[in-house]
């Protein structure tokens, strides 16, 4: 296929400017995902406070575990505070979005987890030691740390648990440090019931268990980072290759856009000099088979010229991707896409109803695009109404939106079709052997129009009974024009 210099042009820019499209949309994406990471954490930590504050109420006056309730509870409160001087921080970091930042929010993911560690081996200290369940807690953070980290961080992590974990056994084995047992303990005063023991008796002296324990878990958590690790690779790299192919998709759809967007440009161009030619000939005095084909021409002529500004229409809204905006008054619009319409209609023998409240409702937009948008669900419901049907358009203001419906009594849409009804180039199979001309763009267009106008738009259809198209859109209150320039636009002096 031959390109013109300016279709290469655009081709050749749009490939080339990919890679840097690409950099430009990885680096917001991973930031979003450091954020998520990071906040993660702290939400978390929320949930573990109040866990280590209720499970040391619960243990301590409803079981009767021997705890340490004083430490526990100050460990709880520190959690608190430490959890909102991290929060504080995240979100002095999230303020600008550099480099710097970046790095800072890492380390302190780091940080965090490894802070973590530190406090859930105070933690199991004052809770029975190696003793207490909790301390399968250990997995789940060297877990949490295989999932955010890379696989060597992980691993530093996992060190570090491991380490923390035996410096526990030790200096708690050597009496360095005193050990609060779960075990048999006299009844006390304080609670007024006897203790409830946890385990049998307190091993924490045995040597021979102690080592076997810790072996046990150097072991564990060593598999676990490694499998944890190796999974969370994989699903990183099937995410980042899903991330650079949804990009790709992405350029290249805006690359088919821009090459659609010149060529129907082009394409125009001729049709408009060929209509033109064929508009002369056809005002000539021709006769017989020859007049018949130019006015066959000249009409298909027509009808593709009109497919080719849609079209173009469509394609650049979808590279835009934004309307020129001013505030105009909903109902003005339908009433003018009625007004349009009308003739339409009574060629038709369609009774054409409509019941706009003159509301002083506005909408921040494009008045013609949104008129262009009412005109063509009109047009569709003329088209595929029965002669003697009706079609009944309502605008009225509902709260802070302004809701517009348009219904017809026409063919309706199968059940099974009205799923794909908004997609480009798609046409109902009734639709189409009721008018076989049509190209299929009228309602993804209007369904752009209406999504840069911040609504949304939807339908009801029942088989052979007719279609109803709602659009909700948002109202906006213009700014108040200074009382100045009031005065200068009404042309009275001012004070």
């Amino acid at each position: 296929m031959n390109h013109s210099p300016q279709t290469d042009t655009i081709l050749e820019g749009g490939i080339l400017g990919s890679c840097n499209a690409k950099l430009k949309m990885q680096r917001p994406e991973e930031d979003n995902d450091l954020r998520q990471r990071a906040y993660w954490l702290v939400r978390l930590r929320w949930i573990a406070a109040s866990a280590v504050a209720c499970g040391t109420f619960v243990s301590a006056r409803i079981f009767h575990i021997p705890v340490q309730e004083a430490p526990l509870y100050t460990i709880a409160v520190l959690l608190v505070l430490y959890n909102a001087a991290v929060l504080d921080l995240l979100n002095r970091f999230m303020r600008v979005i550099c480099e710097q930042s970046r790095r800072r929010t890492k380390n302190m993911i780091d940080i965090q987890i490894s802070t973590d560690l530190i406090i859930l081996t105070v933690l199991l200290h004052f809770s029975g030691g190696p003793e207490n369940p909790l301390v399968l807690f250990f997995i789940f953070h060297v877990i949490i740390a295989s999932i955010l980290l890379s696989v060597w961080e992980s691993f530093l992590q996992a060190t570090l648990a491991i380490s923390l974990f035996g410096i526990l056994l030790l200096l708690e084995a050597t009496g360095v440090v005193p050990h609060y047992c779960l075990g048999p303990q006299p009844s006390s005063a304080a609670f007024g019931h006897s203790l409830t023991a946890l385990v049998s008796h307190c091993r924490y002296e045995e040597k021979a268990y102690l080592a076997a324990k810790f072996a046990a878990f150097a072991v564990t958590v060593y598999l676990v980072v490694y499998m944890a690790g190796y999974i969370a690779l994989r699903l990183r790299r099937a995410e980042q290759a899903q991330r650079r192919a949804n990009q790709m998709l992405r350029q290249k759809d805006r690359i088919k856009d821009e090459y659609v967007a010149h060529l129907t440009h082009d394409i125009k161009g001729h049709l408009a000099a060929i209509q033109s030619c064929l508009g002369v000939a056809a005002t000539d005095s021709l006769t017989g088979q020859a007049a018949e084909f130019v006015h066959r021409a000249y009409y298909r002529t027509q009808k593709l010229t009109a497919f080719v500004r849609t079209l173009l229409r469509l394609t650049r809204l979808k590279l835009d991707g934004t309307v020129e905006t001013e505030f105009f008054r909903a109902s003005d619009a339908v009433q003018e896409a009625v007004e349009a319409t009308q003739l339409a209609a009574q060629e038709k023998s369609l009774h054409l109803e409509c019941d706009v409240t003159p509301a002083a409702a506005t909408i921040a937009g494009n008045a013609i695009s949104f008129k262009e948008a009412i005109t063509n669900l009109l047009l569709n419901a003329i088209k595929y109404t029965p002669a003697g049907g009706t079609i009944a358009v309502r605008a009225q203001p509902h709260e802070d939106s302004v809701i517009v419906e348009i219904t017809d009594t026409g063919i309706g849409i199968p059940p099974e079709e009205q799923p794909r009804i908004f997609e480009e180039f798609y046409r109902a199979s009734n639709a189409r052997q009721m008018e076989p001309d049509g190209d299929g763009l009228g309602l993804s267009l209007v369904k752009r129009i209406v999504e840069l106008h911040h609504g949304t738009i939807g339908f009801c259809s029942e088989l052979g009974h007719g279609t109803t198209f709602h659009m909700v859109l948002p109202v906006t209150i213009p700014p108040e024009v200074p009382a100045p320039a009031m005065a200068e636009a009404s042309g009275q002096p001012q004070a």
